[in-house]
């Protein structure tokens, strides 16, 4: 694996691809620009909305610039989609006098620029190499900004959660709640490998693609969820460590976690979506679980044999016969609150339903394969997670969907003519 890692991960990401996207960037650039540019024009329109005009340059421009930030989806129909919303939204801020300040542009353009690690000039670099202008990185900041503006102050008021909604999904009125929708990513970790798994780490850290992070997983993790590319079912808030649950709320769609250190691994979550629920949600107080484990760590015949004994097991009291005669130190069964379980074993036992087995962890310095599986959860009513958290959340994701039915209507409401 270390040999692996230093391959694809010896640069930071976007340096590499400011070297191997070079050529793409060309073959792109020559792709738009062969038949409709050439008996176009590189800045005759492409679009008109509501008779602002979108030429075929912006488009291009557009396009480039979102492969640097890894967008999801076809670059040349996001890039169209996304400079429609611009033109949309330019006319709204128009409209009600928004403006943003030289100053503004430049501190949201370093911004940005940080959350690949590195200086403005350095990103600016970077753009210019690809074949992108600075003032499209410009026109996409200040469009940014203009807008986060206006949707604050127009939707905010409306978006805060009552008192009694902070109340449901924090389960306290004895219903509803909050779930979450994560990718995961857990890296084992050890002496010989620590330098390039910090590498990764903190890479794939910066990453907002949904398809950017599920690859890395597929590559990458440890964790039997690498199958689907890392991607966890909806799970309940309230099921997650209580270390994690304020984390994992501050986090905006596509958003990562730092580096999280588990025993022997680092692991790192990507916020896909957030949603309230009604039913039970209640705080959990108490976790019952076991542990078998099995010498050989992941090698292919200690995995074979704890499927096998897996495919055996209906409960946890199942493990008590496995286990006769055999060593005392080889099962161990515990009921801890949530805050006393060691975050690894943790973050596993969120994804089990009461009788389920995961196969991810070792210890023993990836020696010894564990055998976890989940015996049963005790729940209580409680605050949970503090309530300004929550509201946070709840808040961020109510403006998120007011502002997409917004731009949804003004799309429906414009003249847009493509060319």
């Amino acid at each position: 694996m270390q040999q692996i890692l230093t391959q694809a991960f010896s640069v930071s990401l976007i340096r590499r691809f400011s070297r191997t996207a070079a050529a793409a960037t060309v073959a792109f650039a020559l792709s738009t620009a062969a038949t409709p540019l050439a008996a176009q024009g590189l800045f005759s329109p492409a679009v008109t909305v509501d008779g602002a005009v979108i030429t075929n340059y912006e488009l291009q421009q557009r396009a480039l610039f979102m492969g640097i930030l890894r967008t999801p989806g076809n670059p040349e129909i996001e890039a169209r989609k996304e400079l429609i919303n611009d033109r949309l939204k330019l006319a709204v801020l128009e409209e009600v006098g928004i403006t943003v300040s030289d100053e503004d542009i430049t501190a949201g353009m370093t911004e940005l620029a940080g959350r690949a690690n590195l200086s403005l000039n350095e990103f600016l670099t970077v753009l210019k190499q690809n074949g992108v202008d600075q003032e499209t990185l410009r026109d996409f900041t200040r469009v940014g900004l203009g807008w986060r503006d206006y949707v604050g102050g127009r939707f905010l008021a409306r978006a805060r959660p009552t008192e009694a909604e902070i109340d449901r999904a924090m389960g306290q009125a004895g219903s509803g709640g909050v779930q979450v929708l994560l990718s995961e990513l857990i890296v084992p970790l050890n002496a010989q490998n620590a330098a390039q798994v910090e590498d990764l780490t903190k890479q794939v850290a910066q990453l907002r693609s949904f398809d950017a992070f599920s690859s890395a997983a597929t590559q990458y993790s440890a964790a039997d969820s690498r199958n689907n590319g890392g991607r966890l079912p909806w799970m309940n808030l309230t099921k997650l460590p209580p270390q994690l649950q304020g984390v994992v709320l501050a986090l905006k769609p596509g958003e990562v976690t730092e580096p999280l250190p588990l025993q022997g691994a680092v692991a790192l979550f990507q916020m896909r979506d957030l949603r309230e629920v009604t039913g039970s949600s209640l705080k959990i107080a108490a976790i019952e679980y076991a542990s078998y484990f099995i010498p050989g760590g992941r090698s292919p015949e200690a995995l074979a044999q704890g499927r096998k004994i897996a495919d055996s097991l209906d409960s946890c009291d199942d493990l008590y016969g496995l286990a006769k005669d055999q060593d005392a130190s080889l099962l161990d069964r515990k009921t801890l609150q949530p805050s006393e379980i060691p975050k690894d074993i943790a973050i596993e036992l969120a994804k089990l339903d009461p009788n389920e087995i995961s196969l991810t962890l070792t210890r023993n310095q990836d020696q010894t394969l564990m055998l976890l599986m989940l015996c049963g959860r005790t729940a209580e009513l409680g605050e949970g997670e503090s309530r300004e958290t929550v509201a946070n959340a709840l808040t961020q994701q109510r403006v998120q969907s007011l502002e997409s039915s917004f731009l949804q209507q003004l799309r429906a409401d414009a003249l847009i003519v493509e060319k």
